[in-house]
Parts: structure tokens; C-alpha cells; sequence
């Protein structure tokens, strides 16, 4: 079994909700797919049932701070433990270069020396190019640039029990991946508010999407399963409601809004 498990789902500015980051889990262990902007991914990964310790596999989208920053906590726990004699396996962390070369240089300037030599012999950074293969944990991620428009930002693609299943990133998807989207089973993509509160959050103006806009558009490309993330917070415990009820109104498939913490099963 392959399941998406959210830990957080919230915008680079909300603070009851986490930033958007999850794992991909199956038998053979979790894929982390970002890591939130704290040290409370570490809360996160523990209310999640995800041994910090056993993570060997993580890809990070972009540099911005909300996807970026949490790895270092993660990275600093790791490094302590290495540290006091743990011997743990080598991690693998894949990410384009720009985002590489921000992680080595918030490392450089936050922990100090004898930490980061230890992090340094204990990982394995990848380095992503348009269009790379890697298998992990068994499954083939096809890594691809989302052609953002802010910063240098890549997404994935799978297929898993003959679902396709694509993860888009933060930003609202550019036309020059259209194709990759046509028939897909999965599509991950952010929602950064209603359409009706445009004119609070601005998100066009961010190059992001409203749960309408990205609704419609998915459904033009026939794609039969849409998770919506990355939203705003003020609407509290009705935001799942509120989402899915707009995002149903404009989609022929299935609209999914997660809430932190909750498992979708690709099937």
C-alpha cells in the first residue's frame, strides 16, 4: 500500500497550520516530500507515527522558507545523533541545484564545523536535472521543472498500481506542463484561498491559484483525483468544507483537501 501522509498543509504564512509538506510511505519506507519552515516538523513526524531516524529519502521543491527550513532541524538532530555514535544509514536528499546550494550554505552558516563535516559525510545530495529518473523505496520519480515563475521549483511524477500520480509543487501549474497533466489519476496542487477571497489573499498576484481556478482547469485536462494543499487558514475547522464544496462545483472527479496529519491511499 502507498499513501500520501500530510503533515502539514497550510501557506508559507499560516500559524495554526503547518506548512504544506508529506511522505510518501509504503513497505519499504517514507519519501519525504518538503519539510515545513521549523523545527516542528519534528512534532509533526512524531504525531505521525515516522521514526525521524529511519527517513533516507527526502526531496525538497524549492528554497523558499516554508519548504526548506525544517530540514535543517531534521538534519541537526540527525548530526547529533551521528555524533554521539549512532550509526545510521547514508540519506539521500534530491532537490535542482539553486536549492542544493541554499541547504549547504544555511547548514555553513548555522551549525557549527564539526557538524556539518558529519552531515556532509552522511549524505548524499542529488542533484536534479529536467526530466531525471530515480527509484525510491521501489517506485520510479520521474523529477521534471515546473517552469514556476519565482524561483527555481521541480515536481514529480509516478505511477503506482497503474495510477498516475503527479506532485505540482506551490505554484499554480505553468500552460508548458499542460500535457502532463491529461487523464492523470493524482494531481497535487496548491489552492492558496476561495475564489470569493481573491481580493483578500491576491493570489494570482503571487502566481498562485484560487480553489476554482485550479479546479476548473484540472478538470479540462481530465484529471480524476485532485488534493488540494497550501491554503490560507482563516476559515478554521470549515476550510475542508469550504474548499471541497467550491473545488466540486467546478470538477468532475474528486476534490481531496487534507487536514494535518491525514492519510490518502493511492488506489
Amino acid at each position: 500500500m502507498t499513501k500520501l501522509i500530510f503533515l502539514g498543509v497550510g501557506n508559507g504564512g499560516t500559524l495554526s497550520l503547518y506548512n504544506t509538506c508529506f511522505s510518501i510511505q509504503n513497505e519499504k519506507g517514507n519519501f519525504l516530500i518538503d519539510t515545513g519552515g521549523s523545527i516542528e516538523i519534528m512534532n509533526k513526524l512524531t504525531q505521525a507515527g515516522i521514526d525521524y531516524k529511519s527517513i533516507k529519502n527526502i526531496f525538497i521543491s524549492h528554497s523558499h522558507t516554508d519548504h526548506v527550513l525544517g530540514l535543517i532541524w531534521l538534519l541537526k538532530k540527525i548530526g547529533c545523533l551521528i555524533m554521539f555514535g549512532e550509526n545510521l544509514e547514508k540519506i539521500n536528499i534530491y532537490s535542482n541545484q539553486d536549492v542544493n546550494d541554499t541547504i549547504k550554505i544555511i547548514l555553513e552558516r548555522t551549525l557549527p564545523r564539526k557538524l556539518t563535516d558529519i552531515l556532509y559525510q552522511s549524505i548524499n545530495f542529488v542533484i536534479l536535472n529536467d526530466g531525471d529518473k530515480h527509484i525510491i523505496n521501489g517506485i520510479e520519480y520521474t523529477f521534471f521543472n515546473i517552469c514556476a515563475k519565482s524561483t527555481i521549483e521541480y515536481g514529480f511524477e509516478f505511477t503506482e498500481k497503474n495510477k498516475k500520480v503527479i506532485f505540482l509543487g506551490d505554484e499554480t501549474v505553468n500552460e508548458k506542463i499542460y500535457s502532463r497533466l491529461e487523464n492523470a489519476d493524482y494531481v497535487t496542487h496548491e489552492a492558496f484561498c476561495l475564489d470569493s477571497d481573491k481580493d483578500i489573499f491576491h493570489p494570482y498576484e503571487i502566481n498562485k491559484s484560487t480553489v476554482k481556478s485550479i479546479s476548473k482547469l484540472m478538470n479540462e485536462k481530465n484529471v480524476k483525483n485532485l488534493i488540494l494543499y497550501h491554503t490560507e487558514e482563516t476559515h478554521g475547522k470549515n476550510r475542508k468544507k469550504l474548499y471541497i464544496e467550491e473545488g466540486q462545483n467546478n470538477f468532475n472527479g474528486k476534490i481531496i483537501v487534507p487536514d494535518e496529519l491525514e492519510e490518502i491511499e493511492i488506489k
